[in-house]
């Protein structure tokens, strides 16, 4: 009793404005806490959704021949979900396809060819809205998508690589979307994966790649405005944000710990579908965004401003050996 009256006495003691500062550190470390164990739970122990069971017993996969996306498609399949596999090799999809029945004997595989990047998008796409037709589309991942060959400033970006990263990254994207959102609104269930790019989401800002970039950043938004838009219709929208996964696309071969092999990202992404309208499936990106988070924008940007001038000058080296030969 002594002990309670010891300590009503001290805090009596302390001016109002300390405890009022005691009181916002109190409710700042409680929701570091909280933020910590969600965090925790996400990362290592929130179960995956039974994809067929929840949305559909199909899925649309872009970009599917190659990196995050064909990852993405063997770990659909291997949760039981027909696939609908888009790309624009005839030769590369007749490959991929092969190999997920031979390994998944019961997952029908179907195939469409679609080049992103050519003229007649429009048309292209309407007739992958007429190829689905009829099918249970429960999850649509818009995965296809280009960068630059490598690093360079806005004035050096071509007429012909411009139009490309927007056709592919902005335009395939939504018109994909649009194309499979009806059969979802009506069936009142599926679920929407964009892959967006720490480029646009993590980092404060990504010089020598700044329109793919800006493109990215509306797959970040453009993700955000359909979950509020369709989440009361019973369908989950969601941009997943990676950093570098080695792939082709990024020029990387060799995984690591902070770098995934494709695989390894698709295993942490099919488990987050459905959750956030954000996220960084693999623990260690989301490790890495909290520390770039925590810096000066300016000294990101000035590091990053380096990086990418290294990669250029790699890359115009390459030319011209190329050039010369």
């Amino acid at each position: 009793m002594a002990g309670t009256c010891a300590h009503a006495e001290f805090f009596r003691a302390q001016p109002a404005w300390a405890l009022a500062l005691a009181g916002v550190g109190l409710l700042a470390a409680a929701r570091a806490a909280l933020r910590l164990a969600l965090w925790l739970y996400a990362a290592f122990l929130r179960p995956g959704k039974p994809l067929r069971r929840r949305y559909g017993a199909w899925a649309v996969v872009t970009g599917a021949t190659d990196g995050i996306g064909r990852a993405m498609a063997f770990r659909l399949a291997a949760s039981g979900l027909g696939l609908v596999l888009v790309g624009r090799s005839p030769e590369k999809l007749a490959s991929v396809s092969e190999e997920i029945r031979g390994r998944y004997p019961k997952v029908e595989v179907r195939t469409f060819v679609l080049d992103f990047a050519a003229e007649g998008l429009a048309a292209g796409v309407e007739g992958l809205r007429e190829a689905i037709r009829g099918l249970e589309v429960g999850v649509l991942v818009n995965n296809a998508g280009v960068s630059y060959p490598y690093a360079r400033y806005l004035h050096e970006v071509d007429e012909e690589l411009m139009r490309t990263l927007i056709r592919v990254n902005v335009e395939g994207v939504t018109r994909v979307t649009h194309a499979v959102l009806p059969g979802m609104v009506e069936r009142k269930r599926g679920a929407i994966v964009n892959i967006g790019s720490g480029s646009s989401s993590v980092m404060p800002s990504d010089p020598l790649y700044s329109v793919y970039a800006a493109t990215k950043a509306y797959v970040d938004q453009f993700s955000r405005c359909l979950y509020v838009e369709y989440k009361s219709k019973g369908i989950d929208v969601q941009c997943q944000v990676p950093l570098y996964v080695a792939t082709k696309m990024a020029s990387i071969r060799k995984s690591s710990f902070f770098v995934p092999s494709a695989d390894t990202y698709a295993r942490a992404a099919i488990r987050h579908i459905g959750y956030e309208p954000r996220c960084t499936p693999y623990w260690p990106h989301s490790v890495m965004w909290f520390l770039i988070s925590v810096l000066p924008e300016s000294l990101i940007d000035s590091i990053r401003l380096g990086m990418c001038i290294k990669i250029r000058k790699k890359g115009q080296a390459k030319d011209a050996k190329k050039k010369a030969q």
